[in-house]
C-alpha cells in the first residue's frame, strides 16, 4: 500500500441507517479515521460542498436520487462541487445493466452487496493506489472507463484532461 488510510476523508452515502453504520464501522477498523454520512444524494451533494471528502461511497438504490443519478450530478453539474472525486458504489443489484450505467456515470469502482472488510478494502487500494485518468467527451465525464492505456489511439474522443487531486 502506497497511501495511509488514515489520511483519507471519506463520505459515505446510504439511505439505510443499518448499512451507513455498517459501512463506516468497517471504514473504522481499516484505519480511516475521517468519515462523514449522508443519507440521501441531496445531503451528500451539500456534504461534499462542506468536507470536501477524497472518496465517496454511495449506495446505487436511494431514494429520491439514486446513486447513478447522483454520480452523473456530481461528475456534470455546473454546480458540482468535485467532479474529480473517486466515487464506489456500493449495491445489491449487480446484473450487467446496472453495472453498466454506473460505469457510464462516472463510478470510479463497484461493490456487490454483501459487502466484506477485505472486498472493501480492495475497492479503495484501487481508487487510492491506481487513479484513472479523468477524461470528458461530449457524452462521458468521468474516470477513463478503460482499465488500461492504449499508446494507440489518442482520438478526440480519449483527450485527457487530467488526473484527479
Amino acid at each position: 500500500m502506497n497511501f495511509r488510510l488514515d489520511r483519507i476523508s471519506v463520505l459515505v452515502v446510504d439511505d439505510s441507517p443499518h448499512m451507513l453504520n455498517l459501512l463506516c464501522d468497517i471504514l473504522r477498523g481499516l484505519g480511516i479515521n475521517t468519515i462523514h454520512t449522508a443519507q440521501d444524494a441531496v445531503d451528500a451533494f451539500k456534504e461534499i460542498k462542506i468536507t470536501r471528502p477524497n472518496l465517496v461511497i454511495c449506495d446505487q438504490a436511494m431514494e429520491p436520487i439514486c446513486g447513478i443519478e447522483f454520480t452523473r450530478l456530481l461528475r456534470t453539474s455546473q454546480d458540482s462541487p468535485d467532479i474529480h472525486v473517486p466515487i464506489i458504489m456500493v449495491t445489491g443489484y449487480c446484473d450487467t445493466l446496472t453495472v453498466l450505467q454506473a460505469r457510464d456515470a462516472g463510478v470510479n469502482e463497484f461493490l456487490a452487496k454483501p459487502i466484506s472488510a477485505k472486498a472493501l478494502y480492495l475497492r479503495l487500494l484501487e481508487v487510492i493506489n491506481n487513479p484513472r485518468d479523468f477524461v470528458k467527451t461530449k457524452s462521458y465525464t468521468g474516470p477513463d472507463r478503460q482499465r488500461r492505456s492504449s499508446r494507440e489511439y489518442d482520438g478526440p474522443e480519449r483527450r485527457k484532461v487530467g488526473k484527479p487531486p
